[in-house]
């Protein structure tokens, strides 16, 4: 990819952590950590916690560079399992430097993105590469306090990134517009700082795609800000969670990328983790949650959407304006994905094998899905305990697979094989 064509983000990515702006107490620790681990004295890894778009991977990277170390990098969630984890950084570690390096630096980026039941031991893998490695490691997570890395930050030293400041977001903007002789309004960079809450990376990639299609003016940002921000959907919890005021709580709902059902999920997930030493808080919040699904209910049987506006205010500043809430500190340690959402994720092909087996049936049978439940399945159940034949024989007459069947006769059969 040629320079006028690489993203901005990566052309302008600091090489040196010099260059990384307003995180003097993390770099310090991390160049305190690797001098440490080359005079031998050293044996921890180091976990970079922060949200997204704050330089964690960025700084690894930089610390490398710095000190001529050859960095070996990994994404956690892609690479998940015990045994590819073990294949995957063995052969970097068994594997010489490159001429030059005075060693090696692995980086586990997006440590929290393995899911402790389904990706078969992962986190214990890396625990235990910890504990053995002879080489310095360096991991990343957006939320390092979930309950399941708990055994991987009692092996690290955990460094908090925290959210860049707008000043510091609007300096690095004015550099990459002189360095691509970019004519831009200071008003419009400053709209672009104030929209990325801190997020460097999309503050630089809304610069790139505004410049690169017309001038840089505050009224074509105000457009940009208006229609695409994609806010993760952990910084939407929190800005809910520590809302003081009903305008503040229900601002969310108006983000271009807002997804109530998805919220709401999280907010039930996560209240008592923000809440838990409060009782009247957590009273509270659940009260108002259980209130808004109760709506959630009629207006989706009844179709009355107009509910809609008091379900939204009682998800968010029905949870945010609590009864002693308890001061939250900058960054809520706990907070998790939502298991019910994990869980669809994961049996989302059981359910479509599921559904289309039973449309064929549906089909074949001239009856409906609720007595074919209730008349068929218990028959067909009895049948194959008897014979197993009859699987077999359902299977050919349907066109589908003997495994398919036996997710209609078995049901507890899909969340096995969801797992």
């Amino acid at each position: 990819m040629s320079q006028r064509r690489l993203p901005w983000f990566e052309k302008y990515r600091p090489r040196s952590l010099k260059d990384v702006v307003n995180q003097e107490e993390a770099k310090k620790t991390m160049e305190d950590w690797v001098r440490r681990w080359l005079d031998g004295k050293e044996r921890r890894a180091l976990l970079l916690s922060g949200p997204p778009g704050t330089g964690k991977t960025t700084m690894v990277h930089a610390l490398a560079h710095d000190y001529g170390l050859e960095l070996y990098e990994m994404n956690a969630s892609d690479v998940r399992t015990a045994a590819r984890i073990r294949e995957v950084v063995g052969k970097a570690l068994n594997q010489g430097s490159l001429f030059g390096f005075r060693g090696k630096l692995v980086l586990f980026d997006e440590v929290d993105g393995i899911n402790v039941k389904a990706d078969q031991g992962g986190i214990s893998e890396i625990v235990d590469i910890v504990k053995e490695a002879k080489v310095p490691i360096a991991m990343t997570a957006n939320d390092p306090w979930d309950p399941k890395l708990r055994p991987l930050r009692e092996a690290c030293i955990v460094v908090q990134v925290r959210p860049l400041k707008n000043r510091d977001i609007l300096e690095v903007l004015r550099r990459i517009c002189s360095a691509e002789r970019v004519k831009c309004d200071d008003d419009a960079l400053k709209l672009i700082a104030e929209s990325s809450m801190g997020d460097m990376r999309s503050a630089i990639n809304d610069l790139q795609l505004v410049a690169e299609t017309g001038p840089v003016t505050r009224d074509r940002v105000s457009l940009l800000s208006s229609r695409a921000h994609q806010y993760d959907m952990f910084r939407v919890v929190d800005m809910v969670l520590k809302a003081n005021t009903v305008s503040s709580a229900t601002a969310v709902t108006r983000l271009p990328s807002f997804d109530w059902e998805s919220l709401m999920l999280w907010l039930t997930e996560n209240a008592a983790v923000a809440y838990s030493s409060s009782v009247g808080a957590l009273s509270d919040a659940y009260d108002n949650l259980s209130r808004a699904d109760v709506l959630r209910g009629i207006m989706v049987s009844k179709q009355e959407w107009e509910l809609m506006p008091y379900l939204l205010e009682l998800m968010t500043a029905g949870v945010a304006l609590v009864r002693n809430k308890p001061k939250l500190p900058f960054f809520i340690r706990g907070m998790r994905f939502p298991e019910k959402i994990r869980l669809m994720a994961r049996t989302r092909e059981v359910r479509e094998t599921r559904d289309r087996v039973m449309h064929m049936l549906r089909t074949q049978l001239h009856e409906s899905s609720s007595t074919i439940i209730r008349d068929y399945i218990p028959l067909v159940r009895i049948l194959a305990q008897r014979d197993s034949k009859i699987i077999n024989t359902l299977a050919r007459a349907l066109g589908v697979s003997e495994g398919s069947v036996k997710l209609i006769i078995n049901p507890e059969s899909a969340e096995g094989q969801g797992e």
